[in-house]
Protein backbone atom coordinates (compact mmCIF):
# COMPACT_ATOMS: atom_id res chain seq x y z
CA UNK A 1 0.00 0.00 0.00
CA UNK A 2 1.30 3.37 -1.05
CA UNK A 3 1.42 6.04 1.57
CA UNK A 4 -1.10 9.22 0.94
CA UNK A 5 2.38 11.42 -0.49
CA UNK A 6 2.58 8.72 -2.96
CA UNK A 7 -0.88 8.61 -3.65
CA UNK A 8 -1.21 12.60 -3.50
CA UNK A 9 2.02 12.66 -5.97
CA UNK A 10 0.69 10.53 -8.76
CA UNK A 11 -3.02 11.79 -8.55
CA UNK A 12 -1.21 15.82 -8.85
CA UNK A 13 0.75 14.07 -12.09
CA UNK A 14 -2.30 13.15 -13.88
CA UNK A 15 -4.44 15.33 -13.13
CA UNK A 16 -2.44 18.27 -14.06
CA UNK A 17 -1.18 16.43 -17.46
CA UNK A 18 -4.85 16.50 -18.45
CA UNK A 19 -5.92 13.02 -18.13
CA UNK A 20 -9.28 13.48 -17.04
CA UNK A 21 -11.09 11.16 -14.33
CA UNK A 22 -10.42 7.74 -15.96
CA UNK A 23 -7.00 7.93 -14.98
CA UNK A 24 -7.57 10.11 -12.12
CA UNK A 25 -10.43 7.97 -10.55
CA UNK A 26 -7.99 5.41 -9.14
CA UNK A 27 -6.12 7.68 -6.07
CA UNK A 28 -10.23 8.67 -5.13
CA UNK A 29 -13.24 7.81 -3.31
CA UNK A 30 -15.95 7.26 -5.26
CA UNK A 31 -17.94 10.74 -4.95
CA UNK A 32 -14.77 12.30 -4.09
CA UNK A 33 -15.58 15.96 -3.42
CA UNK A 34 -14.02 19.26 -4.91
CA UNK A 35 -13.90 23.13 -3.96
CA UNK A 36 -12.85 26.14 -5.02
CA UNK A 37 -13.15 29.83 -4.03
CA UNK A 38 -13.40 30.90 -7.87
CA UNK A 39 -15.98 32.01 -10.68
CA UNK A 40 -13.84 29.40 -13.18
CA UNK A 41 -14.53 26.64 -11.65
CA UNK A 42 -18.30 27.70 -9.91
CA UNK A 43 -20.56 24.63 -9.95
CA UNK A 44 -17.51 22.34 -10.00
CA UNK A 45 -18.17 20.35 -6.84
CA UNK A 46 -16.54 17.05 -7.55
CA UNK A 47 -13.15 15.78 -8.18
CA UNK A 48 -14.33 13.84 -11.33
CA UNK A 49 -16.07 17.25 -12.40
CA UNK A 50 -12.68 19.22 -11.65
CA UNK A 51 -10.14 16.65 -13.52
CA UNK A 52 -12.27 15.97 -16.74
CA UNK A 53 -12.34 20.24 -16.58
CA UNK A 54 -8.70 20.32 -16.48
CA UNK A 55 -8.20 17.53 -19.08
CA UNK A 56 -10.94 20.07 -21.43
CA UNK A 57 -8.01 22.91 -20.51
CA UNK A 58 -5.71 21.14 -23.04
CA UNK A 59 -7.53 21.99 -25.97
CA UNK A 60 -7.21 25.48 -25.74
CA UNK A 61 -3.25 25.18 -24.52
CA UNK A 62 -2.10 22.22 -25.71
CA UNK A 63 1.20 23.49 -24.40
CA UNK A 64 0.53 23.18 -20.72
CA UNK A 65 2.87 22.44 -18.13
CA UNK A 66 3.11 22.64 -14.14
CA UNK A 67 5.80 22.57 -11.99
CA UNK A 68 5.83 21.58 -8.55
CA UNK A 69 7.02 24.08 -5.67
CA UNK A 70 6.37 22.42 -2.72
CA UNK A 71 4.71 19.45 -1.28
CA UNK A 72 3.95 18.99 1.99
CA UNK A 73 2.36 16.28 4.04
CA UNK A 74 -0.03 16.92 7.38
CA UNK A 75 -0.07 13.47 8.97
CA UNK A 76 -2.14 14.49 12.34
CA UNK A 77 -4.82 16.30 9.61
CA UNK A 78 -4.31 13.02 6.86
CA UNK A 79 -3.84 16.23 4.26
CA UNK A 80 -1.66 16.47 1.10
CA UNK A 81 -0.80 20.19 0.25
CA UNK A 82 1.01 20.70 -3.37
CA UNK A 83 2.10 24.14 -4.47
CA UNK A 84 2.72 24.65 -8.34
CA UNK A 85 3.08 26.56 -11.01
CA UNK A 86 0.79 26.06 -14.10
CA UNK A 87 1.42 27.27 -17.26
CA UNK A 88 0.30 27.65 -20.85
CA UNK A 89 -0.61 29.13 -24.11
CA UNK A 90 -3.56 29.67 -25.48
CA UNK A 91 -2.80 28.72 -29.27
CA UNK A 92 -5.67 25.93 -29.73
CA UNK A 93 -9.12 26.11 -30.35
CA UNK A 94 -11.86 26.27 -27.39
CA UNK A 95 -11.88 29.10 -24.56
CA UNK A 96 -14.51 31.72 -24.27
CA UNK A 97 -12.44 33.40 -27.09
CA UNK A 98 -10.67 32.55 -30.06
CA UNK A 99 -6.70 31.98 -29.55
CA UNK A 100 -4.78 34.93 -28.15
CA UNK A 101 -1.48 33.90 -28.13
CA UNK A 102 -0.88 35.06 -24.80
CA UNK A 103 0.57 32.66 -22.15
CA UNK A 104 -0.36 32.12 -18.32
CA UNK A 105 1.38 31.84 -15.26
CA UNK A 106 -0.20 31.12 -12.41
CA UNK A 107 0.37 29.50 -8.71
CA UNK A 108 -1.76 27.42 -7.31
CA UNK A 109 -2.51 25.13 -4.39
CA UNK A 110 -4.24 21.63 -3.50
CA UNK A 111 -4.76 20.51 -0.19
CA UNK A 112 -5.82 16.80 -0.95
CA UNK A 113 -7.76 15.86 2.28
CA UNK A 114 -7.28 11.72 2.66
CA UNK A 115 -9.43 8.85 3.98
CA UNK A 116 -7.33 6.11 4.71
CA UNK A 117 -4.86 5.73 1.21
CA UNK A 118 -7.54 7.76 -0.96
CA UNK A 119 -8.51 11.21 -1.76
CA UNK A 120 -12.03 11.98 -0.15
CA UNK A 121 -11.90 16.20 -1.06
CA UNK A 122 -9.90 18.01 -2.91
CA UNK A 123 -9.50 22.44 -2.36
CA UNK A 124 -7.87 24.17 -5.47
CA UNK A 125 -6.77 27.46 -4.06
CA UNK A 126 -6.16 29.95 -6.91
CA UNK A 127 -6.68 33.44 -8.04
CA UNK A 128 -8.75 32.80 -11.71
CA UNK A 129 -8.80 36.36 -12.29
CA UNK A 130 -5.46 37.04 -12.85
CA UNK A 131 -5.31 33.98 -15.48
CA UNK A 132 -7.86 34.64 -17.27
CA UNK A 133 -6.33 38.58 -17.45
CA UNK A 134 -3.26 36.71 -19.22
CA UNK A 135 -5.14 34.75 -21.26
CA UNK A 136 -7.10 37.64 -22.37
CA UNK A 137 -10.48 36.09 -21.81
CA UNK A 138 -11.79 38.78 -19.97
Amino acid sequence: MSSIRDTAEQFFDACETGTGWDECKRYCHAGATFSSQTGALDGVNTVQGYTDWMKGLYTPLPDASYEVRSFAVDDARQNVAAYGVFRGTHTGEGGPVPPTGKKVEADYVYVMDFDGDRIRHLTKIWNDGISLTQLGWV
